[in-house]
């Protein structure tokens, strides 16, 4: 009763406090900000590889379809290609489900059955699909709040963590992103949220809820596995690994969830072989120091982020680096176990496994941000709680500290913002090919043929061209090492990224002379008859 009673007391003093001051006007246009740039531009960005996929498997398509159906050295048109797109009436929520689970099971079927409802019901342009993610990361504000208020006691701290999240570079690019990344962040706050506040009140109604937002998760993506590792581990520290009715609640709750996902578990387990094909570049060796350089960049490009290559870009990542130090430090230092503990388990458990394997065995996958997603939201949170604690200190000399360390990342997350929502394409949407670029080459010409394979990741990449390319541009598209049989219909023929074996082939047994074109690295040649 009496924490009930002091929480309520911190409350209203909070609300006082953020009234009176400058901040809370801040804190509210941050807010507004950040929903403005989740829909500003929201269709201009390239739909790029992996939406490409989200709109395969949301309405029942699979990649041995779009093989035989397009890859057989008929000539077919970019409306072909954009059938594979759409809603197909013979195509069910089973045939989405069946797609996913036997060639990518890695990606649980939930986002993808949401937004499977949201295409027939509101349409399938690049914008509507995309504004799913939009309007679900809206979700993450009240989240945070409730995750900040369970954690810290203070409101102060969950509207400086809105603010963060709403101009953060990274939760834009991903509430504009036709991907399940946006309900991911959702629900590791309401499930971290969910298991503070059953620990406090000890009840079975909220000890359920914490069982269905962690099979939501598991439903959403695979990786919240690690998520239920670091709330496990943080319980039983809490408890001191003591069989105590809060942890025998805790494992009611959490085994129920994964009862509940037990049926696709079983469909992972099954096709783990597609799981290693569709992963294997995550395994592709970097050097150690580029791989840790770029984890670093990745953590500080969660707060500013405009651009690659530039000498501010440094230097926001150096300030942003030391700034999220600092806030480990406090929040270690200056804060109760229970508090400090259940951050430092969300970071650590989703960070460790991923980094140590890449440093030890070789690989990519640390430095794939929206794999890390539970550890940009614990340091984000640990950034606003430095802010909240500095801002309102009773030394001027902290309450200078925390309202410079705001103004700098509030207002780069601003200008990272307006810089994203003019950009055609991010780095977030990576590909070995400037797509953008290639679109604009072919479409200088007036009655093209574009002939390609299915070497790599070919698939999705046409896939992509084909919201880019004119509607009179022709495909002529082939599995590999079948050679198409060329007509002399075309004036301007071009080969987007076939293997090196192939191009030779072609040149040799078909005569045709290939150059790449204006000597770019595009993965992409032009075809003259010899």
């Amino acid at each position: 009763m009496k924490k009930t009673v002091s929480k309520v007391t911190n409350y209203w003093q909070d609300l006082s406090q953020i009234i009176k001051s400058k901040i809370g006007v801040l804190l509210v246009l941050m807010l507004f900000l950040g929903i403005f740039f989740r829909f500003y531009n929201i269709d201009r960005k390239l739909y790029w590889h992996d939406e490409i996929y989200t709109s395969l498997r949301i309405f029942g398509y699979s990649n041995q379809e779009v093989t035989e159906k397009l890859f057989n050295g008929r000539v077919i048109g970019v409306e072909d290609l954009q059938k594979f797109q759409r809603p197909n009436s013979e195509k069910s929520l089973i045939d989405t489900i069946n797609s996913l689970a036997t060639e990518v099971p890695q990606h649980p079927p939930l986002y993808y059955a949401i937004a499977r409802w949201w295409a027939q019901t509101f349409g399938y342009s690049i914008g509507t699909i995309r504004s799913l993610s939009a309007w679900i990361s809206l979700l993450a504000f009240p989240a945070v709040y409730w995750l900040c208020w369970e954690l810290f006691g203070t409101m102060v701290a969950g509207w400086v963590a809105i603010a963060l999240i709403g101009i953060s570079p990274f939760h834009v690019l991903y509430a504009q992103e036709a991907r399940s990344f946006s309900l991911w962040a959702v629900i590791i706050l309401l499930s971290s949220a969910a298991l503070l506040r059953a620990m406090r009140l000890k009840t079975k109604p909220i000890w359920r809820f914490y069982g269905a937002t962690l099979a939501l998760g598991f439903y959403t993506f695979s990786l919240t596995g690690l998520v239920a590792i670091a709330h496990g581990i943080y319980l039983l520290t809490i408890e001191g690994f003591r069989l105590t009715k809060t942890v025998r609640d805790y494992l009611v709750a959490s085994s129920a969830a994964l009862v509940i996902f037990l049926p696709w578990l079983a469909l992972i387990i099954t096709n783990f072989a597609s799981i290693k094909t569709t992963t294997k570049w995550t395994y592709n060796e970097v050097a150690k120091p580029l791989l840790l350089n770029w984890f670093f960049r990745q953590i500080s490009q969660i707060f500013i982020d405009v651009g690659e290559g530039t000498k501010l870009m440094d230097l926001g990542a150096i300030a942003v680096l030391t700034i999220v130090g600092y806030s480990m430090y406090i929040l270690v230092c200056r804060n109760y176990k229970k508090t400090w503990l259940a951050l430092l388990c969300l970071i650590l458990a989703n960070v460790l496994p991923l980094l140590l394997p890449d440093l030890i065995f070789g690989g990519q996958r640390s430095i794939v941000i929206r794999y890390l997603t539970p550890l940009v939201l614990g340091i984000q949170l640990a950034v606003a709680h430095l802010i909240a604690t500095k801002i309102f200190s009773n030394i001027s000399s902290s309450r200078r500290i925390g309202k410079a360390i705001a103004i700098l990342l509030m207002a780069g997350g601003i200008i990272s913002c307006a810089v994203i929502s003019q950009a055609d394409t991010w780095k977030t949407k990576a590909n070995n090919h400037d797509t953008t670029k290639i679109a604009q080459i072919i479409n200088k010409t007036s009655f093209p043929l574009l002939i390609s394979t299915n070497n790599e990741v070919n698939e999705g990449e046409i896939l992509s061209l084909s919201y880019l390319l004119n509607p009179q541009t022709k495909l002529q598209l082939v599995v590999e090492p079948n050679l198409p049989k060329i007509t002399d219909n075309f004036k301007d023929m071009f080969l987007f990224n076939p293997s090196e074996e192939w191009r030779e082939k072609l040149e040799k047994a078909l005569n045709y002379k290939v150059e790449r074109v204006d000597r770019s690295k595009l993965s992409l040649w032009k075809l003259t008859k010899s």
